[in-house]
């Protein structure tokens, strides 16, 4: 206890001197050390504040590069989707039309199969395979053909907009992007590090302590040129492609007009030639008709002179007859065959004879007679074929043709 209570020992002068040194030593390399960190911080400072001033200034110029890059995408992009917009509706123009033809394409065809349908119920020798039958069979293969061809047409010019809509698609879509990568851009030029939003984003968006060089990128630039040129290169494919269909459907549907019209007017042709040779046909067999009656009336009446004529001859025939049958009746001795009985024998004999012919000459007139009228039934027969023929050709077939009229699709 009582070494605790004693005073501490003294020190010597030297070794306060040497202690006084030694913290001025320390003191003195402690403020050199300080002296040097200051002059590196500030250093420091110096050189990151003209480093974060130069990439700034980079970075604002990148950005601005950027922008312009994004800005000459973009009317690239909005001349090509207005381009292909304006294909859109002329395709579309196109495929009304196309149904129009289409559609026009049906009545024509309808009044074919009932023109021919009509004429098939022609009767007799007039159920022939005439012109007018080829023509109508070969208008029914043309109107059918070129509504298999419209029809083709038509999926084609769907299938073309379908692919044209896509391309519309990718290229509104891109131009979407883009406006969205603008925007962004455009408010990351305008931030300076005065700007007010600064904080909030860093706060709210960004962790201060991750790692920036690990944030990896969708595309390269070489991925996101390409990508809108693989867009730009579609769009031109598809519109080269429907500019191409439109020349070939422009063409088609002035070439299968004409021919349709063509075949119309063909048809419409053999229709009125056939018309005006069966009415040649009917005026002649209504002339002939016209002689035969007579003919007929001629005859009846030869008949009834014949038959005049026959009566006429029996009565001097009866009184030769009964005079010889009288004079048949004499005594013997004047039996005489004297000139008188044969006068009488001549008579008769010739008076027969006369009557034999006039007989048959009755019996062939009445025979021609009969002939003539059975001509004159089949005539009258076949000018109601004729009449038939014209009714189902002039009026049914010609007023069934009539409202049809085919212009250019």
């Amino acid at each position: 206890m009582s070494r605790l209570l004693e005073p501490p020992a003294k020190f010597l002068p030297p070794e306060w001197k040497y202690a006084n040194q030694v913290h001025l030593r320390n003191a003195e390399a402690e403020r050199a050390r300080s002296e040097r960190l200051t002059a590196e911080c500030r250093r420091l400072i110096e050189e990151s504040n003209k480093s974060a001033k130069r990439m700034q200034k980079d970075a604002s110029k990148r950005l601005e590069q950027r922008i312009h890059d994004i800005k000459f995408w973009r009317q690239e992009l909005d001349q090509k989707l207005e381009d292909m917009v304006q294909e859109i509706e002329l395709l579309i123009t196109f495929k009304r039309r196309v149904e129009r033809a289409l559609e026009s394409c049906s009545e024509p065809l309808k009044v074919t199969l009932q023109c021919l349908e009509e004429r098939e119920k022609r009767v007799g020798f007039d159920r022939v395979h005439d012109e007018v039958e080829r023509e109508l069979m070969k208008e029914k293969e043309v109107i059918e053909g070129v509504a298999a061809l419209l029809q083709q047409t038509l999926e084609q010019i769907t299938e073309q907009i379908r692919l044209n809509r896509s391309a519309k698609y990718h290229l509104e879509k891109d131009l979407r992007d883009k406006f969205q990568a603008e925007k962004i851009d455009d408010f990351c030029s305008i931030l300076t590090s005065t700007s007010s939003s600064i904080e909030g984003q860093v706060n709210g968006n960004i962790d201060r302590n991750a790692d920036l060089s690990t944030i990896s990128t969708a595309v390269t630039r070489e991925e996101w040129e390409s990508f809108s040129d693989v867009n730009i290169y579609k769009t031109e494919k598809e519109k080269n492609n429907s500019l191409t269909l439109r020349a070939l459907v422009e063409s088609l549907l002035e070439q299968t007009a004409a021919d349709m019209q063509r075949q119309n007017k063909a048809t419409g042709i053999a229709l009125e030639r056939c018309i005006q040779e069966t009415k040649i046909a009917k005026a002649q067999l209504e002339e002939t008709l016209n002689k035969l009656l007579a003919e007929i009336a001629s005859q009846q009446r030869n008949l009834e002179g014949l038959r005049v004529a026959i009566s006429d001859k029996e009565g001097p025939q009866k009184v030769a007859q009964t005079r010889l049958n009288a004079r048949s009746r004499r005594p013997t001795n004047e039996l005489c065959h004297d000139l008188a009985h044969v006068r009488l024998l001549a008579e008769v004999e010739e008076l027969t004879r006369h009557i034999n012919r006039l007989r048959e000459s009755l019996a062939k007139s009445e025979l021609e007679l009969r002939e003539l009228t059975r001509n004159q039934l089949a005539l009258e027969k076949e000018i109601q074929v004729k009449s038939h023929s014209l009714y189902i050709d002039e009026v049914i077939c010609t007023q069934l043709r009539q409202p049809i009229s085919i212009h250019n699709f």
